[in-house]
């Protein structure tokens, strides 16, 4: 499950469709389908590593005892025994690293004929070019005296296109005027 879309869906909800959403999922949780499937799998002894909600990460721990709704497990860092739930054992040593994915590029419809855009060339170089065509997968730029064809994937928004000189970037120094009060 990609939990970076999950997340990035999950903030754009309102405070009351997240707390109806934690409502659902704890009534899924709770049913004995679950809890069951768990219990047949984890034996008394048997160590397991389980995801600790405040610590953000897994821990590894052994099970001192099976509970209606719950196990005990001892933690085998601190040696502290806590009551968790079935479903916080990790037995198929699921990855539970939560990673952001940095955007992908500009979509074809962020984009239109005209609109200044830049990319990454083959020898690493920040190009920028005007949109003259806009095709099924890539665009065509205008890049000074060529033409570049650009996956989407590859193109960012420039912020200053005035900055540019024959389809390179030149980063040059901006005043700021003072403010007024």
């Amino acid at each position: 499950m990609n939990f970076s879309d999950v997340i990035k869906t999950l903030n754009q909800a309102s405070a009351f469709e997240l707390y109806r959403m934690r409502a659902a999922i704890d009534r899924v949780l709770d049913e004995p389908r679950w809890m069951q499937a768990i219990q047949a799998r984890v034996k008394l002894g048997q160590t397991v590593q389980y995801f600790d909600s405040q610590a953000n990460a897994l821990k590894r721990g052994q099970v001192l005892e099976l509970r209606r709704k719950q196990a005990v497990v001892l933690d085998l860092d601190d040696t502290k025994r806590w009551i968790i739930s079935y479903a916080a054992i990790n037995l198929d040593g699921l990855d539970v690293e939560i990673r952001e994915q940095k955007s992908q590029g500009l979509g074809r419809n962020e984009v239109a004929i005209g609109d200044v855009v830049g990319f990454v060339d083959r020898d690493q170089q920040q190009r920028t070019g005007k949109i003259i065509r806009l095709n099924d997968k890539t665009v065509t730029l205008q890049c000074g005296q060529g033409q570049w064809r650009v996956a989407y994937s590859f193109l960012h928004r420039v912020v200053d296109a005035g900055a540019t000189m024959q389809g390179v970037i030149e980063l040059g120094e901006v005043a700021v005027p003072a403010l007024r009060r």
